[in-house]
């Protein structure tokens, strides 16, 4: 967030946050009341979003990639091979029967949010075809690329409005969830281990807004190193912890939660790398963003194994 430089803004921004704080609270009231199930239907909508998110973003971002090289191609440049968009089947999406209620006030916006989000999705798959279907017959050969550029501006408009209903759905569903979890976890045997490998996957995610800034904004080596302090010093401590949990239906949970801690001890390795390589750049390389990213992947289903 920017820096207020008036008293009015920022007394508006206290007061703003003060009011989102009251909203919050009424909204883990809420969940707090509404029970044990209504609190895993929160939850699993929760996880199914947000892999339908993950999932469809990526092939969203492989569909721009491709627009991006069918104008140039239209336009006669050199490409030498088209960018790759495997067929993506959104089956976390497809559990989703709808927006439970213990989401309270904000459950009809995020139904709203919802429907942008599916039927965006919908549109960029569809302009994504008929772009293809251009490109293979050659028809810009009839048209100068008119209409790879005209399809490639509509795609960047419909993934403009996709990203920003799905960042908004996230934002929604956050307090919910964290309720929802405390309800869950509240005499779980394994609580002590989960919240303190949640709070490493917190720091992980700092950590990846960080270095998305960072990537597109120019590499800023004081603000890495803080964000690899304060994740290490998270992993640490979790790798520290030693399972102990009556019942022999969690027995095979230990290997699970050391499997996290290893994930995210390799994680801190990536993230060493990319540090060093990013000063003698004085850029975040390709490269490293590439191996870091897949190394984010490896700790959250790692985590999602443990947690489930």
């Amino acid at each position: 967030m920017k820096k207020m430089m008036t008293i009015a803004l920022a007394l508006s921004v206290s007061v703003t946050a003060v009011s989102c704080k009251k909203g919050i609270d009424k909204i883990e009231n809420a969940v707090a009341k509404s029970g044990e199930d209504q609190s895993q239907a929160i939850i699993d909508f929760n996880n199914n979003f947000l892999e339908s998110y993950k999932s469809t973003s990526r092939h969203v971002e492989n569909i721009i990639e491709y627009a991006e090289a069918a104008v140039k191609k239209s336009k006669g440049e050199t490409v030498y091979s088209m960018p790759m968009v495997i067929s993506s089947m959104d089956y976390s999406l497809s559990k989703i029967k709808g927006v439970p209620s213990g989401f309270d006030s904000e459950q009809k916006i995020i139904e709203t949010e919802l429907i942008t989000y599916k039927r965006k999705r919908e549109s960029i798959e569809k302009k994504y075809e008929e772009l293809k279907s251009y490109i293979t017959s050659e028809d810009y050969k009839d048209d100068q690329g008119a209409k790879a550029l005209a399809l490639q501006k509509d795609i960047d408009a419909e993934a403009k409005a996709f990203f920003t209903a799905g960042e908004n759905i996230v934002t929604k569903i956050k307090p919910a969830t964290e309720a929802a979890e405390e309800v869950i976890l509240k005499d779980h045997p394994m609580k002590d281990y989960i919240v303190s490998s949640k709070s490493v996957m917190n720091d992980l995610d700092a950590v990846m807004d960080v270095l998305d800034k960072q990537y597109t904004q120019g590499f800023n080596a004081a603000e890495a190193q803080k964000k690899y302090d304060e994740l290490e010093k998270a992993v640490d401590l979790n790798a520290k912890k030693q399972f102990d949990v009556k019942g022999q239906q969690y027995a095979y949970k230990k290997n699970l939660f050391e499997n996290f801690n290893n994930r995210a001890t390799e994680f801190l390795d990536k993230y060493r790398k990319l540090i060093r390589d990013s000063k003698e750049a004085n850029k975040i390389p390709d490269s490293n963003i590439q191996e870091i990213s897949s190394a984010y992947d490896s700790v959250l289903n790692s985590y999602n194994s443990f947690v489930q």
